[in-house]
């Protein structure tokens, strides 16, 4: 583990605070900090700690899929009313350009991106999920839901769960079947 996974695990337990916040419990940042650890396997936050200190293979952070969009404006509710997601950043380089948007949940992150030349539309990314079926349950209770999608128990790569944005790109939520 590198000093950039540290981060990463820092951010984990910013979201974490912020979600337990949301739902009404508060939980002080240390506890973040340990639970996060425990999550990622170290028994505490200082052997994580220490743990990213000693490594000495080069970082590689997990990869962003870049979805190409007619319109963020259009998808935007779809990423953030339907799926959950929390709008991290926008950018354009000039009034009337393009625009660029990094959205996340968890520790999923996409970008959407209104260029030309990033992507083709219909673009596939796949995401792994602890549980599948509270994912599912979940975009059900959402009023004015967009969809019901269904889960296929049987898919390759263990219970996956499919929905396409407004503008046919896939997302795929699978659980591994040892998370069962």
């Amino acid at each position: 583990m590198t000093s950039t996974h540290t981060d990463h695990a820092k951010k984990l337990a910013k979201l974490l605070r912020e979600d337990l916040a949301a739902a009404g419990i508060e939980i002080p940042h240390g506890l973040a900090l340990e639970l996060i650890a425990h999550q990622l396997g170290a028994t505490d936050w200082n052997v994580l700690a220490a743990v990213a200190g000693r490594s000495s293979v080069p970082a590689i952070s997990p990869a962003v899929p870049v979805l190409r969009v007619m319109s963020v404006a259009q998808v935007l509710p779809f990423y953030l009313d339907y799926l959950g997601f929390t709008l991290d950043w926008e950018h354009r380089f000039a009034p009337g350009l393009p625009l660029y948007v990094q959205v996340s949940r968890s520790a999923a992150v996409l970008h959407l991106s209104e260029h030309h030349g990033d992507g083709s539309p219909h673009g596939v990314a796949w995401f792994p999920v602890r549980d599948v079926s509270a994912l599912h349950e979940e975009l059900l209770a959402r009023p004015n839901a967009p969809m019901r999608p269904g889960i296929d128990l049987d898919a390759p790569g263990g219970p996956t769960m499919q929905v396409t944005d407004p503008n046919g790109n896939i997302l795929r939520f699978a659980q591994s079947p040892s998370a069962q």
